[in-house]
């Protein structure tokens, strides 16, 4: 993947830069978490069902606050993610609380060559694949990493919203895969005030490229959701329903905020 490289590295620093933010802002509540809170939602715990005494690998998983909730689920855990300030992290808090979760830093594309073995579940949720521009490989390695009977599963924010401006108001991108996005951001999801500025560099994926991905290497697609609703508040112009999530303001549930896929490798 040498033709991305100059991508991945600048979404490395990136990354790297959210996350010294993201570890102690109110959005991820570490507090919280390390007194007992899960940071998994509904969604995914009720769709990937019990994970007790299974593999798990999560991949892109941030600072490891999913991963390690999944192992307080009784599942044996691997977390992958590219920033190695948040594996780096992800390690303090796995000690501190004296779980046994491990944590690697690699590009995902490359998680077969850091992680051996293969895995009942492969996981991953809310902003990964944004991030790559090519999802045969990545789609190739799950099945790769993946135990005959194994699954995938993905939560994540819907295609149809990403092609909305930054304040969630008008088209601005292609749904298709059609060029690489380049954004120029201060601050981040968890605290837009930080002082924290980078480029990033994204890619959309439509429904036909991430469902003919995971097909062509061999796995089936057990079902695709869709949701009118986000479990976080991290875009511009959204407002919170009765039952706690939320949607675009003056949408109702009119517009697509995030989907599920679960596919089995046979």
């Amino acid at each position: 993947m040498t033709a991305y490289d100059h991508y991945f590295t600048a979404n490395k620093d990136s990354w790297n830069k959210r996350t010294v933010v993201h570890r102690d802002s109110a959005f991820y509540d570490l507090d919280a978490f390390k007194n007992g809170q899960s940071s998994l939602n509904a969604i995914e715990l009720n769709e990937v069902g019990d994970v007790k005494e299974k593999t798990l690998l999560h991949l892109q998983c941030h600072f490891g606050m999913d991963t390690m909730s999944w192992e307080r689920k009784g599942a044996i855990v691997t977390g992958i993610d590219l920033s190695d300030e948040a594996i780096r992290t992800a390690k303090g808090i796995c000690t501190d609380l004296n779980l046994s979760a491990n944590f690697v830093c690699c590009n995902v594309y490359d998680t077969a060559e850091h992680v051996p073995g293969l895995f009942d579940v492969v996981f991953t949720s809310y902003g990964t694949i944004g991030w790559l521009p090519d999802l045969k490989p990545w789609a190739e390695m799950i099945a790769a990493k993946l135990k005959p009977g194994g699954f995938f599963y993905i939560a994540d924010f819907h295609p149809t919203l990403w092609m909305l401006d930054d304040n969630m108001e008008k088209m601005q991108y292609s749904y298709f895969n059609d060029e690489v996005i380049v954004t120029q951001q201060q601050g981040t999801y968890a605290d837009r005030n930080a002082p924290i500025q980078h480029t990033e560099y994204g890619w959309n994926h439509p429904f036909a490229e991430i469902l003919c991905a995971l097909i062509d290497a061999g796995l089936h697609i057990d079902f695709l959701h869709e949701f009118s609703f986000s479990p976080y508040n991290c875009f511009a112009n959204m407002e919170q329903g009765t039952d706690g999530m939320w949607r675009l303001k003056g949408k109702g549930d009119t517009f697509p905020m995030m989907y599920s896929i679960k596919a089995t490798k046979k």
